[in-house]
């Protein structure tokens, strides 16, 4: 770790176990474009949402520990999967002993949040990996604000999969797409509000919607995610004085980065965009 820990000044992190937490970055930069981000996919380990919550939060700590050693005093969880399943234990148990004038945020809260101010019959519901859905993280923190609210997760296992091989727009997307959103629906048909719990499914936002009944509002993340973030630097200056404002982006992959950079373009609509493959754990040059 840094000696001059307290006065790091650095990029923000952004973490996601591949390519969705892209779409959180993409809102990041468009709202709060004055900072420098540093992106870590770790592709080679992804997807998460099949692993066990030990091999999970292993992994996310290695990352946020990565980014931690490359200068980054705030790192966001970019992936519902590591929010659910590992942020809690890293906020409790490894800040003090990485450093504890540095902060990890995750994605579920500013989300949770959102959706309280915008369900109408109290019956929400969660599209989302195996893992996320498993964990009920959503649930838990929904009824932490409200204890009324119902909450109804359904996972959706191939939607990853489509979005990372590029069979998002394909006419088979819409059989996957249309299946959960059947069954989500049918498990509860006075859901008035879907949270799009996974950073992949924006990509697939144009089917969802297609599918979803009248009425109901889908959640996507990136925007929410970004203003909770704005808000929290103005609430915290001490942390917004240590982020440097180059405008610039850095992306990191544990896979290939020309595999990555061919991927990444279809997130970040970026032609120039450039990446840099690192393992994990990390260990400084």
């Amino acid at each position: 770790m840094h000696q001059d820990k307290f006065k790091t000044i650095g990029p923000i992190g952004v973490f996601d176990s591949g390519y969705g937490g892209l779409t959180i970055l993409r809102q990041m930069q468009k709202l709060l474009p004055q900072y420098d981000y540093l992106y870590l996919g770790d592709n080679a380990r992804a997807p998460y949402g099949s692993h066990s919550f030990e091999v999970i939060y292993e992994y996310t700590l290695q990352a946020v520990e990565a980014l931690f050693q490359m200068g980054c005093p705030l790192v966001i969880l970019a992936c519902n999967t590591a929010s659910a399943k590992a942020l809690r234990s890293i906020q409790q148990n490894d800040l003090h002993r990485l450093d504890p004038t540095r902060r990890v945020l995750g994605v579920i809260r500013p989300t949770v949040e959102t959706v309280c101010g915008i369900t109408q019959s109290k019956h929400v519901g969660v599209l989302a990996t195996v893992g996320t859905v498993k964990s009920e993280s959503y649930n838990m923190e929904l009824r932490k604000l409200d204890p009324e609210i119902q909450v109804t997760g359904q996972a959706c296992p191939i939607w990853v999969p489509l979005v990372e091989n590029f069979e998002y727009d394909s006419p088979g997307a819409d059989y996957f797409v249309e299946k959960r959103i059947s069954e989500i629906m049918g498990k509860d048909p006075e859901i008035d509000t879907l949270i799009l719990g996974c950073t992949h499914y924006p990509l697939l936002l144009h089917k969802i919607e297609k599918y979803v009944p009248q009425g109901v509002k889908i959640v996507s993340q990136g925007e929410y995610v970004s203003e909770k973030l704005a808000d929290y630097l103005l609430r915290h200056p001490e942390m917004e004085q240590r982020l440097s404002k180059g405008g610039r982006v850095q992306y990191l992959t544990t896979e290939s980065a020309d595999k990555f950079r061919e991927s990444a373009r279809l997130f970040m609509n970026d032609t120039e965009l450039s990446a840099e493959r690192i393992s994990l754990p990390f260990t400084e040059k």
